[in-house]
């Protein structure tokens, strides 16, 4: 696998392979694409049961679905959100879900075991959020504007990489 950079993000949008929906230049790292947090949060009722961690597991039973400025993470919390865009990756590419380190220093984890995006994808990403830090964070939609940046890889069929050309 490869990290794409800037230029072979660019070449893969324009080529179809990569679409980012909504998209503005000023999104692109230099290896990266940085995503919106959306206003739709599902928050996770505060229960005294015990719910089965199973292959049925249903987190909408329990959280309740919101819309709004935002909302306020206390410590210990987790709250699910969506990012602004849709990202398709063609089935040769997957990527990588990584939260930014000037908010994990505030104590936000931003997905807390969902990173990897899947060759193919064709999704808007839930962000599993988690106050780890001991103070309460606002969380809203736009401010948290490049809180995620996934990092695309080149995935090659039988695992290897596409003969380079001579002289290359």
């Amino acid at each position: 696998m490869s990290v794409l950079t800037r230029d072979v993000i660019l070449q893969e949008m324009a080529a179809g392979t990569i679409k980012i929906t909504p998209f503005t230049p000023d999104q692109l790292g230099p290896a990266s694409i940085d995503l919106h947090l959306d206003s739709t949060f599902w928050l996770f009722e505060n229960r005294h049961t015990v719910h089965e961690v199973s292959e049925v597991s249903d987190f909408e039973l329990l959280t309740r679905k919101v819309d709004g400025e935002g909302v306020l993470l206390q410590s210990g919390e987790t709250v699910l959100g969506l990012t602004v865009e849709r990202i398709t990756l063609a089935p040769s590419l997957c990527g990588w879900l990584e939260g930014r380190s000037r908010f994990a220093r505030l104590g936000l984890a931003v997905h807390v075991t969902a990173g990897f995006l899947q060759p193919g994808i064709d999704n808007r990403q839930v962000l599993e959020m988690t106050n780890l830090g001991p103070t309460p964070l606002m969380l809203r939609p736009g401010v948290l504007a490049d809180i995620d940046t996934p990092a695309l890889y080149q995935e090659w069929v039988g695992g290897l990489p596409p003969a380079s050309p001579p002289n290359a």
